[in-house]
């Protein structure tokens, strides 16, 4: 992690390794500290099934200056997995009134974060409103750009997760 903390004295829920709450704490002591927390990830289809992958900005805490093909955040406290998403792709991306379709749960874990996701899908065509303090660009990609991106990188590897996941779920043929 070599950016500074983002929102560091936002609460956010802290679980345990089987996804059950065990209190909140701040950004900025989950991340100092490694805690299990909840986050959110959004992978955004328009109607030619493209999916729409963002860059993040060079000073983001985690992950910097890669691409994202399933945005979202961490959950804060006393808030649901579907709130979260939904304000995230709001905030960050200016998508809102979608109807988010729930994929599935999934643990992640690696020497920066440690977390249980929750996978959305939904339908935009567009416009986006890219917020300058989260997101450099996006654009749709089909869904063979997006295997050989996973492939080459570099992709947040929390999200590269959840849609490889979600690729052998649902698109054998296009296996990261």
């Amino acid at each position: 992690m070599n950016n500074q903390v983002q929102k560091p004295d936002e609460r956010v829920q802290i679980v345990d390794e089987s996804n059950n709450p065990t209190g909140a704490a701040t950004r900025s002591d989950m991340r100092a500290k490694n805690l299990i927390h909840r986050c959110s990830f959004t992978m955004i289809f328009n109607s030619q099934g493209e999916l729409y992958v963002q860059k993040r900005v060079a000073f983001k805490e985690t992950y910097a200056l890669h691409y994202d093909p399933a945005p979202g955040g961490v959950v804060g406290e006393g808030e649901s997995y579907e709130q979260n998403a939904a304000r995230e792709i709001e905030e960050e991306m200016g998508v809102s009134g979608v109807d988010l379709e729930r994929q599935f749960d999934f643990f992640y874990s690696d020497t920066v974060c440690r977390l249980w996701g929750r996978l959305f899908c939904c339908q935009y065509e567009g416009p986006f409103k890219l917020d300058p303090e989260e997101v450099e660009s996006g654009q749709f990609m089909s869904m063979e750009e997006v295997g050989d991106l996973l492939r080459s990188g570099p992709v947040c590897p929390d999200s590269k997760a959840a849609v490889a996941q979600y690729l052998r779920l649902h698109a054998p043929a296009l296996k990261p």
